[in-house]
C-alpha cells in the first residue's frame, strides 16, 4: 500500500481577481493535511473530516491529473483531508485542498513536479470542478509559497513576490453563513474592474496593505458586506483590514498582538467565530513516513 500525507497553509485576499483577472494574496498558518492512499481499480473515494457534507468533486479531479500526467492506470484512490480553514468563507479552503491533494499524490506515487507545475495541476482542476471563477492562481501560490504573492491568474505568471521579515498577526472574522465562488455575479464585479486595476498596481508598488484594506471596501460594497467590520479594525490600530475572496469572511492584519486583541473586543459585537493566525512564510511540504 502506498501512502502520501502533505500539508498547505492557508491564504487571505490583498486583492480579488474576479474582476481583472489579477490577484493578490497572502499566506496565513492555517492548513490543510491531505493524506492519499493508492489502491488497486479504479475507483476514487474522498473523506473530508473537517465537513463531510462538502462535495468530494475537487480532490476527484486532482487525483484524476495526477494520474493523467503519470501515465497511472489501473490504479484508485482514498483521499482523506483534515483543516482548520473554515470551508466557503472566502479562506482560500479549495486552493489550500488542491496543494496538499496534489503533493500527496505525487509523494504516494513517489513521483516529482516543479512547484508551479503543482500549483497549476491544482488550479486546473478547481477549474474543472467549478470551485474557482479565476483559477485562483494567486490563492494557490500564497498557499505553496506563503508570503504574498501578487499573480496574473489568466497567464498564470507570478508578478511579484514579496517575502516579509515581520511577524505579522492576523485576525479573521468568519460568519456562519457560507458563500460558494460559483454563486457570485461576476459581471456586476467587472464593472469596476478599473478600480481594481488601480488597487492590484499599488500592490505591485509594494502598498500591499493599502491595496487590501481598498480592495475589501470595494468587494464590499459591490457584494453587500458591511464594510464597518474592516474600518472598525483599521481603526483599533490594523496595517490592513477587508473581506477575504467572496466572503464572507473579514481579516485584519496587525503588527502586534495587543492590537489583535483591541480588535477582538472590537469585532465581537459581530455574529460568528473569531480566529486568531499569523502570517505564513512556510512553503507547503510533504510529511516524510518516519
Amino acid at each position: 500500500m502506498r501512502i502520501g500525507e502533505a500539508i498547505a497553509f492557508g491564504a487571505a485576499t490583498i486583492v480579488n481577481a474576479m474582476a481583472t483577472g489579477k490577484g493578490a494574496a497572502f499566506g496565513i498558518n492555517l492548513w490543510t493535511k491531505a493524506k492519499v492512499i493508492l489502491k488497486k481499480g479504479n475507483s476514487i473515494k474522498v473523506k473530508i473530516l473537517s465537513d463531510s457534507k462538502e462535495n468530494p468533486a475537487l480532490a476527484e479531479k486532482v487525483i484524476e491529473k495526477i494520474f493523467k500526467k503519470f501515465n497511472i492506470n489501473g490504479l484508485g484512490a482514498y483521499i482523506e483531508t483534515e483543516s482548520n480553514i473554515p470551508i466557503a468563507r472566502g479562506l482560500k479552503s479549495s486552493s489550500v485542498a488542491a496543494n496538499a491533494i496534489a503533493l500527496a499524490a505525487t509523494a504516494a506515487l513517489k513521483e516529482k513536479l516543479s512547484d508551479l507545475e503543482l500549483i497549476n495541476l491544482g488550479v486546473e482542476a478547481a477549474l474543472e470542478a467549478k470551485v474557482t471563477v479565476t483559477g485562483a492562481f494567486d490563492d494557490a501560490c500564497a498557499s505553496y509559497f506563503g508570503n504574498i504573492v501578487a499573480t496574473d491568474n489568466i497567464k498564470r505568471k507570478i508578478e511579484a513576490f514579496y517575502s516579509l521579515n515581520k511577524d505579522y498577526e492576523v485576525l479573521i472574522y468568519v460568519p456562519k453563513e457560507k458563500s460558494y465562488t460559483i454563486n457570485v455575479n461576476i459581471n456586476k464585479i467587472k464593472k469596476l474592474a478599473f478600480l481594481v486595476d488601480y488597487v492590484y498596481k499599488e500592490a505591485l508598488k509594494g502598498n500591499f496593505w493599502e491595496a487590501m484594506s481598498l480592495n475589501g471596501l470595494i468587494y464590499s460594497a459591490v457584494l453587500g458586506y458591511n464594510s464597518e467590520i474592516a474600518i472598525n479594525a483599521l481603526l483599533y490600530g490594523a496595517v490592513a483590514a477587508g473581506l477575504s475572496g467572496k466572503g464572507p469572511a473579514f481579516v485584519a492584519v496587525a503588527l502586534k498582538e495587543d492590537v489583535i486583541d483591541n480588535i477582538v473586543n472590537a469585532w465581537r459585537k459581530y455574529k460568528g467565530e473569531l480566529i486568531k493566525a499569523k502570517m505564513n512564510r512556510k512553503k507547503a511540504y510533504v510529511i516524510d513516513e518516519p
